[in-house]
């Protein structure tokens, strides 16, 4: 039956929690595209018009590309923009993710400069359209041009963020939701100025006010009760997007580290076998737990994965190195 399974997994008031968390940062990335774009290209611009070697509008000449996480023996022009890069950086000894970028691009799109800035997998995002939240708040974070944003404000959302797509049971508690909530409020506040935020902000409200339950086709609802319910396919969606970036956050912890730690391929396998015990999902994920296999055959197999030597990263701002149990 259509949504029956979901409307099962939403009698789990902490699940139910979790996905309201969870679409409370898509309204938010909804909001800041816009925002971060035009304040991108102003940045861009600014480097651009006030450093003398940039000025001169030259193009790459040997398509600089990084090798792994690391940027070394580039031509002298994206040797300058990388100087102007780090000299913006508000985090300049921690991890910068070069591998995100196209480096040769760096003169004619501001997008590519953005994502130096960015949570490492960014390398074929084009737009802030294709990026989560984690990206565009790491993004205002990380970038000092952003300065005049309250920072506290921002990284109290990063971490809330963290702790909630991080965590090994999908579930959070009402008195998390609580003080998330008021986080989220105070970043909205902060930049309530923006149209497309503004907008957000009220979406975000009236979404909470509502009961997230679904009416499935044949079912009686409540003892006849009247009120408001979500449209399940709406659900759907979100829970669908929170579950893949949840699946995607894993993959690139362990596919960056050595030998991976032995809780992340746990919570990595604790997320497949909840995929295929759920009939609706294990059907629309088919294409992720197929990559699920791959991953887990390459593991198996001593000596074919390439390592890579990196600084630690900085757990607060940007992807925890572990997952974790939110306490009720």
């Amino acid at each position: 039956m259509v949504f029956a399974e979901l409307n099962i997994r939403l009698n789990d008031v902490g699940y139910k929690n979790w996905l309201k968390a969870g679409y409370c940062l898509l309204k938010l990335r909804d909001g800041l595209q816009g925002f971060v774009t035009n304040e991108m290209r102003s940045f861009h611009q600014t480097l651009s018009r006030n450093n003398a070697v940039l000025r001169r509008g030259q193009r790459c000449p040997n398509y600089c590309k990084p090798r792994g996480n690391q940027l070394q023996s580039a031509c002298s022009l994206c040797e300058e923009w990388k100087k102007e890069i780090l000299k913006h950086h508000t985090n300049r000894g921690g991890v910068i993710n070069w591998g995100n970028c196209k480096p040769w691009l760096w003169p004619s799109q501001h997008w590519e400069l953005a994502k130096a800035y960015m949570p490492r997998g960014q390398a074929d995002v084009p737009g802030p359209e294709k990026c989560d939240a984690a990206a565009l708040l790491n993004l205002i974070n990380f970038c000092d041009h952003f300065s005049f944003v309250n920072q506290h404000k921002v990284r109290e959302v990063i971490k809330s963020r963290n702790e909630l797509m991080h965590s090994c049971e999908m579930k959070v508690s009402s008195q998390w939701m609580c003080k998330y909530e008021r986080k989220i409020e105070d970043l909205l506040l902060e930049l309530n100025h923006i149209p497309e935020v503004a907008a957000a902000g009220r979406d975000i409200s009236e979404m909470l006010s509502v009961d997230w339950s679904v009416q499935v086709p044949g079912v009686d609802s409540t003892d006849g009760l009247d009120y408001e319910m979500l449209d399940p396919t709406q659900i759907s969606q979100v829970e669908a997007e929170l579950l893949r970036e949840s699946l995607q956050d894993l993959r690139f912890q362990i596919e960056a580290q050595g030998p991976p730690a032995e809780q992340d391929l746990a919570d990595l396998y604790r997320l497949r076998d909840f995929l295929k015990s759920n009939k609706d999902l294990e059907d629309r994920f088919q294409a992720e737990l197929l990559e699920v296999e791959t991953l887990e055959y390459q593991l198996k197999q001593p000596g074919d994965r390439e390592t890579e030597e990196q600084a630690p990263e900085e757990d607060t701002d940007d992807v925890p190195q572990k997952k974790m149990k939110i306490k009720n």
